[in-house]
């Protein structure tokens, strides 16, 4: 008779969700998560409670292009199938895009090289009401190519603590024990896409908050607060307090994820 691991596969899927209406992606005690309502709607479907595990753990109102989520499962569903199984269960909100066997030891946080993230703000004066969820609105006086300055300031090996939260309960992605702040950052920019301003960002992985707070920064910038060398001055200093505020959640993407 096979063993249980032989009848065991481990499953790949990738995810486009709105996170708008939900509290993130972490399953949460009275809250619902992206996390929960996958498990669930797997649940229903194959028997089995799993608990399907994120490439990041998006937070509440962030969105997905592209997330990558893997679980064990001993039902024989094929892959094609599930896709749409799954979609006809989850909220609209929700979609499976691919769902794949992947090899055991695939995991999909701890075996990511790189992602990446796209943050949207609006400059129109007036935001329309079907973007509204989608985009920061920011209409008031920026300049732009300053904020262009610093985002290049950010790219190459940093200790990024000045741009991570701050909550000790709060936990990191890809943490490294001997490095726990240290990411890569392979690529940073501002693009004008119309009335939007849009910010790109790729690296090696990211801290909780960390592309929201540089967001936050560069708007400092952008507004003369900042010049855009004292990005730099931040980045040495390794304290929270040094940086921008947060900018909402509502305009940021998790675009993809490389493996």
């Amino acid at each position: 008779m096979e063993d249980s691991e032989q009848l065991t596969r481990n499953m790949k899927l990738v995810l486009a969700y709105d996170g708008s209406e939900f509290s993130g992606w972490q399953v949460q005690p009275d809250a619902l998560s992206i996390q929960g309502t996958l498990a669930s709607a797997i649940g229903r479907l194959t028997g089995e409670k799993v608990l399907p595990q994120g490439s990041g753990r998006t937070d509440a109102g962030v969105h997905a292009l592209a997330q990558v989520a893997t679980f064990a499962t001993a039902s024989r569903i094929p892959a094609e199938n599930l896709v749409k199984a799954l979609n006809d269960i989850l909220p609209a909100s929700i979609r499976v895009l691919e769902a794949c066997g992947a090899p055991p030891e695939f995991h999909a946080r701890k075996s990511a090289h790189a992602k990446s993230y796209r943050y949207r703000m609006y400059r129109g004066p007036i935001c329309p009401p079907f973007l509204a969820r989608y985009v920061w609105h920011y209409p008031y006086l920026l300049d732009e190519e300053a904020v262009r300055r610093a985002a290049e300031t950010v790219v190459g090996e940093h200790d990024f603590t000045s741009f991570a939260a701050v909550d000790p309960e709060k936990r990191r992605e890809e943490n490294d024990e001997n490095f726990p702040n240290v990411r890569q950052v392979f690529s940073s920019g501002w693009e004008r896409h119309g009335e939007e301003f849009v910010y790109s960002i790729r690296g090696s992985g990211f801290l909780h908050h960390m592309v929201r707070n540089l967001v936050g920064t560069f708007v400092l910038v952008g507004k003369g607060t900042l010049k855009p060398e004292d990005v730099r001055r931040i980045l040495k200093a390794r304290e929270r307090s040094a940086a921008g505020a947060t900018a909402p959640a509502n305009g940021l993407y998790l675009v993809s994820v490389e493996y």
